[in-house]
């Protein structure tokens, strides 16, 4: 099985990218999805959470990631150690999930893919690019939030040129070249690759 990681920053286009694949039949991970679940129900998870943030962390509606969001983002020792407990989780998670495919391609999603380390029993890296400008113009139409709030984000991100650097394949959204095309074109290169991984 050919396993290729899929990032880019904030208001990339991940998500568009991600539907286009599965619309051409590859399966593709959304680790952000799955380690929402996962917080939500795994046992040790929620152990770890409630001894960082107490036991009313989790209300009736599930976790209080407002909460959370704005402890960690002040406490680097509190986000490591969810880190320690959550990332080995949603990594077994994957690979469960990578023997459960019908596929010899598979594609895990991950914003930040290469900040966490998530590369790790993944083949080769797509990363998708688009200037920062346009990110910050997407992500404040999409949740309505100011620029000032979208870099605090995008700060916490690792560059284009960074991902790049560490990526086999660039996909371009700058809204000036179609993405459906790249991806299509993309996709039989993985198809030509996938044979050396079985």
């Amino acid at each position: 099985m050919y396993k290729v990681g899929l990032t880019g920053g904030i208001g990339s286009g991940k998500s568009s990218v991600a539907k286009i694949f599965r619309s051409l039949g590859i399966p593709v991970y959304d680790t952000d999805k799955e380690a929402k679940v996962l917080i939500e129900k795994h046992p040790q998870i929620r152990t770890c959470y409630k001894s960082l943030f107490g036991d009313d962390i989790y209300t009736q509606m599930g976790l209080n990631r407002a909460k959370v969001a704005k402890i960690v983002f002040n406490d680097s020792f509190k986000l490591k150690e969810l880190e320690k407990v959550v990332h080995p989780i949603v990594f077994k998670h994957f690979v469960g999930w990578c023997s459960l495919q019908n596929s010899n391609i598979v594609i895990k999603e991950n914003a930040i893919l290469l900040e966490s380390g998530g590369v790790a029993f993944l083949d080769d890296i797509i990363t998708i690019s688009a200037p920062l400008e346009l990110r910050v113009e997407r992500v404040m139409k999409r949740d309505g939030v100011s620029a000032v709030d979208v870099m605090a984000r995008v700060n916490k991100q690792w560059s284009d040129d960074k991902k790049i650097a560490l990526s086999k394949y660039v996909i371009y959204a700058d809204d000036t070249v179609l993405v459906t095309p790249q991806v299509i074109a993309l996709v039989d290169e993985l198809k030509a690759e996938a044979p050396k991984y079985r």
